[in-house]
């Protein structure tokens, strides 16, 4: 079985955690629930009426352990590539690895410069469209590829697209993936 990485529990992080989950990727997402979130009044979040960032980490970070995520209450101090993937080392000194790492840590980019990115003038660390960088494996999702687009849904829809491609990789060979589900009738 393939495995992901995730590092940051906000809205890129745990929408790339649930999407991977969802579809029996090994993910394990770290994070300390101190994203920015918990200062948030969601009024912009299409279909959302309203609802406080707090409510919606914790129904976000529910949504991707009922998947079967595995959340680690841990920051991450170093990150490595190896030769299949990644290992990361947390604060508590264990060390995890995976064949892929997504990086969602908002405006923190040392890590995603340790493992040789670099910021744009604009600040960002570069990825594509799907939020792939150049280095292979390795995503960056959210603030820390878009500092200027500071929304929820934004980082949230760089997390389900790092995790299409992903999935594209391993389940369709070469072949684009859509996590597509259907009304029961």
């Amino acid at each position: 079985m393939s495995s992901a990485l995730i590092i940051g529990d906000g809205p890129g992080g745990l929408s790339a955690a649930l999407y991977l989950a969802k579809n029996d990727i090994e993910t394990t997402i770290f994070g300390q629930d101190e994203t920015p979130m918990h200062y948030a009044m969601l009024y912009n979040y299409l279909g959302i009426p309203e609802m406080a960032g707090s409510e919606f980490q914790e129904i976000g970070r529910q949504q991707a352990t009922g998947f079967g995520a595995n959340l680690v209450d841990a920051s991450v101090e170093k990150a490595e590539k190896t030769d299949d993937g990644f290992t990361i080392t947390a604060n508590s000194g264990d060390t995890y690895s995976g064949k892929y790492l997504i990086i969602a840590t908002g405006p923190n980019r040392e890590l995603a410069e340790s493992l040789g990115l670099e910021r744009g003038d604009d600040g960002a660390i570069g990825a594509t469209r799907e939020a792939e960088t150049e280095v292979e494996n390795l995503f960056v999702v959210g603030r820390t590829t878009r500092p200027h687009q500071v929304q929820a849904i934004i980082s949230a829809g760089d997390g389900a697209s790092a995790a299409l491609l992903i999935l594209s990789k391993e389940k369709k060979e070469g072949k684009r993936f859509c996590d597509w589900d259907e009304v029961e009738s």
